[in-house]
């Protein structure tokens, strides 16, 4: 797992292009992930794909949406039946980039990357979690908004996939039921007590209590509907973040 993940201080290297900007992208992608109703793995796979190549290689900022939307593509071949086309990826960009550069960066990110594609990410771990925790379709919806808000946080990248899965549905589960839970069976899968996520837990409070009302809205807009619950209406555990205030 941990050989799978992008350093947590990659951006450190990079010279044109910095944390918001590669918030702004993730959280555009959550957008044009829905819009093609690609599967729920293919958002996941695709963030690791960014931050991995962006680990290796320096990208100018105009670029960057250039480097989303290949990864994405990457993405999509891997996971999905049927993947979008190059030419609709080039349409949705605004034809911001042409056939030819898009398939440039392909053949750039495969090398970078050295064709690995197989990694565990946060979404593995949701699917065994979630399956632990004998969860119902309302826990489950609002486990994964959680954890694609954390997708778009630069920060998150600190944890490991699998300590964020555990994070969000704990988290989740607190949200909820109004009270801080975590079952022996869900520590004994996940192999994270409450006491080691409750900080991590905080941050995605944090992120829960912003997410209608910050500047990037796409993961709240997704949640928005009835296909996901409307889990973007649960109201965040506000307690969870006041205890550390108090």
């Amino acid at each position: 797992e941990v050989y799978s993940c992008a350093s947590p201080n990659y951006m450190a290297q990079q010279v044109d292009i910095n944390e918001r900007m590669r918030s702004i992208l993730i959280d555009w992608l959550i957008e044009v992930h829905h819009k093609f109703e690609l599967r729920e793995e293919t958002l996941f796979l695709t963030v690791n794909l960014i931050d991995r190549f962006l680990e290796k290689q320096g990208i100018v900022r105009k670029k960057l949406q250039l480097v989303g939307l290949v990864a994405m593509l990457l993405a999509c071949k891997y996971e999905e039946v049927c993947a979008p086309l190059v030419e609709d990826l080039v349409l949705i960009s605004d034809k911001a980039y042409t056939r030819k550069e898009v398939l440039e960066m392909e053949s750039m990110m495969l090398n970078t990357l050295q064709f690995n594609m197989s990694v565990p990410t946060a979404y593995v771990f949701m699917r065994r979690y979630l399956k632990a925790a004998q969860c119902d379709r309302k826990l489950e919806l609002l486990s994964f908004m959680l954890v694609e808000l954390c997708l778009v946080e630069y920060e998150m990248l600190k944890f490991p996939p699998s300590f964020i899965a555990a994070a969000a549905i704990y988290t989740a589960q607190t949200t909820l039921y109004g009270v801080q839970q975590w079952s022996k069976t869900c520590e004994v899968h996940t192999t994270y007590s409450e006491d080691q996520l409750l900080e991590c837990s905080r941050s995605i409070v944090g992120y829960h209590q912003k997410a209608a009302t910050g500047k990037l809205t796409g993961v709240h807009r997704k949640y928005s509907i009835s296909k996901f619950g409307y889990s973007a209406k649960c109201e965040p555990a506000h307690f969870l973040v006041q205890q550390t205030q108090q």
